[in-house]
């Protein structure tokens, strides 16, 4: 049965970092819940997914997980070099992947070396290659965990307000170039996100109030409230997002 957001799992934390350290544990609990083959994670960018990765390279965390059946993707990248200060790839390598016995063929970052357009087409091969088919099937996801943000304006990936991306139904990965945002950006679409048996918005800070109540209400006007999944949608929120007194 297919969740939108008006039927997502709400759960509110006391700060960021206990946002992060709840996804941490999430990302655990979904290794170990599914004993064969990989675990196919998209992560995303933002500070509090910079809190989850510095937690998850902490050894007493990192050996709680068998990094060798863990398979890395990403839900958007800027089209930046991969060691640019604002690339997600080059963030997430930085705090996690190279402090984790996580196999280097098993990382899967989203390529900026030719054009937007060549090499979104390029990471929809691979996620293709990964999953055994060039059709998603309903019942069999392409992801076992999304992670995904919240903008101020509502977007969530690189899925921008306005951009053409938004009417994408066929593509798994497609170009998002915002004009309220610097770089051009490759992202995920949301067929790619509906194919997840797990979708979690990362919600922190005081400014996101307004746009965390429209996401809560499924409000189709932003790009975030429009996201579904064939599986479970959690947001967590720590208690400055969600409008509540520390």
């Amino acid at each position: 049965m297919t969740t939108d957001m008006r039927h997502a799992d709400f759960e509110v934390l006391a700060d960021a970092d206990s946002v992060a350290m709840k996804m941490a544990e999430l990302l655990i609990e979904t290794v170990r819940a599914k004993p064969e083959g990989k675990v196919r994670v998209a992560l995303s960018g933002g500070s509090t997914p910079k809190r989850l990765f510095a937690i998850l390279a902490q050894p007493e965390m990192a050996n709680r997980i068998d990094w060798a059946r863990v398979e890395v993707f990403y839900g958007d990248e800027r089209y930046v070099d991969d060691s640019h200060a604002d690339s997600n790839h080059a963030s997430a390598q930085e705090l996690l992947l190279s402090k984790v016995p996580l196999p280097a063929e098993q990382i899967h970052p989203m390529p900026t070396k030719t054009t937007a357009l060549e090499d979104a087409r390029r990471y929809q091969e691979t996620l293709e290659k990964t999953y055994g088919s060039t059709t998603l099937e309903k019942g069999r996801p392409l992801f076992d965990i999304v992670m995904l943000g919240l903008g101020t304006d509502g977007h969530t990936a690189s899925l921008f307000p306005g951009e053409p991306i938004l009417d994408e139904k066929t593509a798994w990965v497609g170009v998002s170039d915002p004009s309220t945002a610097p770089h051009e950006r490759l992202t995920l679409t949301y067929p790619a996100i509906e194919s997840s048996g797990l979708v979690v918005f990362l919600v922190t800070g005081e400014n996101k109030v307004p746009m965390l109540a429209r996401l809560r209400q499924g409000d189709g006007s932003i790009p975030s409230g429009r996201i579904v999944s064939e599986g479970r949608i959690l947001i967590l929120a720590d208690r400055a997002a969600a409008g509540e007194p520390s």
